[in-house]
């Protein structure tokens, strides 16, 4: 069952220490599950880890995640080739698409080699909700700001676009991050950036931001922008708590 506008949850969170197994998945993927509108049936939840090399230790453990759920995971892997004849047709047939972190530069790059960015578009249209965490947020977007190419954070422009704004991760837990953004938007080089503390997620629907929600209590989202005096202006963004919100 597709959401009933084009929706994207970009996040710096999704899963929580679990009971039974290593992770369960957090509130933020739940939600992202909610906005889907299934009922009737197991939810299905496409899966790619490409941003950390389709590691199946991690596949493992988000099955487990998934069956602790009551969620279908669908692995989408493209190493060493797709598991799958119909790339398009497995996310269409997906009421959600969970992106997990890694290196968002090798991400996009692999994407493309597959065509995975003009796909992603037609399956966003389509209603499939689009989700993810770190490197599974920064891609929906512009640009933002990565350690994908050594230690030092640097820009990344190549995002899919599919909101045309740059995006922040890892607001609160890397301190380079928050200095780094201002620095970009105020030279220009990057627009206006939404920001993402660890648990927060970022909700649009269409290419517009509706809200931001939080699986961690006292944590927030933000919006920089370029001042007319050319500085970094930042306001912030209250989320909503989720349920289970810790």
């Amino acid at each position: 069952m597709p959401a009933d506008a084009p929706t994207i949850v970009a996040s710096s969170g999704g899963y929580v220490p679990g009971r039974r197994t290593e992770l369960e998945f957090g509130p933020i993927v739940h939600h992202a599950v909610e906005l889907a509108g299934v009922s009737g049936r197991a939810p299905r939840l496409g899966y790619l880890g490409t941003a950390a090399g389709d590691q199946r230790w991690a596949i493992a453990e988000r099955y487990e995640a998934a069956r602790v759920a009551g969620y279908e995971l669908n692995p989408l892997l493209l190493f060493t080739m797709p598991n799958v004849d119909d790339v398009e047709g497995f996310l269409l047939g997906q009421d959600v698409v969970w992106v997990d972190g890694g290196s968002v530069v090798n991400l996009l790059a692999v994407w493309r080699a597959h065509g995975l960015d003009q796909v992603f578009r037609r399956v966003w249209e389509a209603g499939v909700v689009l989700a993810g965490v770190s490197a599974g947020s920064i891609c929906w977007h512009t640009s933002g700001t990565t350690d994908s190419f050594g230690p030092e954070l640097r820009a990344v422009h190549d995002g899919l676009g599919l909101v045309p704004y740059a995006n922040g991760v890892h607001y609160d837990s890397e301190e380079r991050r928050r200095p780094l953004v201002h620095e970009l938007v105020a030279a220009g080089e990057l627009g206006t950036t939404y920001c993402t503390d660890d648990g927060v997620g970022l909700v649009y629907r269409g290419t517009e931001l509706a809200g931001a929600v939080t699986e961690r209590r006292g944590q927030a989202a933000y919006v920089v922008t370029r001042g007319a005096d050319g500085t970094a202006v930042e306001e912030r963004i209250e989320p909503v708590p989720l349920r289970g919100a810790r």
